[in-house]
């Protein structure tokens, strides 16, 4: 299990830099709320600077779905077991087409008997957000109940995996797959990028995972594409979210955008939910580095959205 010191930690210092409560920052504030008043559904945001400590939230507290951002809890779990020498990133695993499951992903393509191993499972889970591989690596890592038991020691109370976890049924049927606040999500990648979590090796491991998204429709394309960002995005009909760290030239900064209850449950690229992430992404990237003049670049939009351009 997790070395009891670094829960110590993760407990003590929910934002690592500093034991008191972040400063909230009431400009902030101020704009987020702006941005999210005429949206249609429920929105929460949180935000927190890890280099002026500062914070700003909107429903930073209320349970969302986290659809696949889920499989980030999921990761940390499975590199428990890697550091406790259950399992290694080298184990050789077999595909079995029993195993195809829809959705996002790659691995339901692979041929029946096909040989991989756990480094690709997680790689494909975190990048292409692959469901054959998620569940999979859900399994490999001890199951819900065993993955729910690390978000507990880590502090969090309301960040759980539902599906296929005796006794969370009735948190299925409402949240989905997994279940978490704004704040609490966006707690998990900074500890990950101050490597606090599992060890610092496999925080390492784990963020260079997450800066190889293949989603940068959303959050991603309003932050200049030379700046890494590590993130995970999540989507069902009605609830999108998405979860960035950036490591912006000026500090970093993480950003969690969840939404549920949408009205607009379409998969345009325009959907309601896809339009606000990009907004507070840009609003934020511009708030923390004012002197950039970097935009995205004309005609982008409709690369994406595979028009002529």
């Amino acid at each position: 299990m997790i070395c009891r010191l670094l829960i110590i930690l993760a407990l003590s210092y929910p934002f690592e830099f500093r034991a008191q409560s972040p400063q909230q920052d009431l400009e902030l504030v101020k704009g987020l709320k702006e941005i999210t008043r005429d949206f249609n559904g429920t929105a929460g945001v949180y935000v927190y600077n890890l280099k002026t400590g500062k914070e700003a939230a909107i429903n930073q507290d209320t349970i969302f779905p986290t659809a696949s951002i889920v499989k980030v809890p999921i990761l940390i779990a499975l590199f428990d077991k890697i550091n406790s020498g259950e399992l290694s990133l080298n184990d050789t695993l077999i595909y079995r087409d029993e195993r195809v499951y829809g959705g996002s992903g790659l691995m339901q393509f692979f041929k029946d008997s096909t040989q991989t191993d756990l480094r690709t499972l997680a790689a494909l889970m975190i990048t292409y957000s692959d469901n054959v591989t998620s569940i999979w690596s859900q399994e490999l890592a001890g199951g819900g109940e065993a993955i729910n038991k690390i978000m507990e020691e880590l502090g969090l109370q309301n960040t759980r995996v539902n599906s296929r976890t005796k006794g969370r049924e009735e948190n299925w049927e409402e949240f989905g797959w997994g279940q978490t606040t704004p704040k609490e999500m966006a707690s998990l990648l900074v500890k990950m990028r101050n490597r606090k979590l599992v060890s610092a090796a496999a925080s390492d491991e784990m963020y260079r995972m997450m800066t190889n998204s293949f989603y940068t429709d959303y959050s991603l394309s309003q932050i200049p594409p030379y700046v890494q960002t590590a993130a995970k995005q999540g989507m069902v009909d009605r609830s999108r979210s998405e979860l960035v760290m950036v490591n912006a030239p000026g500090g970093d900064y993480v950003f969690y955008v969840a939404t549920k209850e949408n009205e607009d449950a379409s998969w345009e690229y325009d959907n309601e939910s896809w339009v606000l992430q990009r907004k507070i992404s840009a609003y934020l990237w511009n708030y923390f580095e004012p002197e950039s003049k970097w935009k995205p670049a004309d005609g982008s939009e409709n690369l994406v959205r595979g028009l002529k351009y």
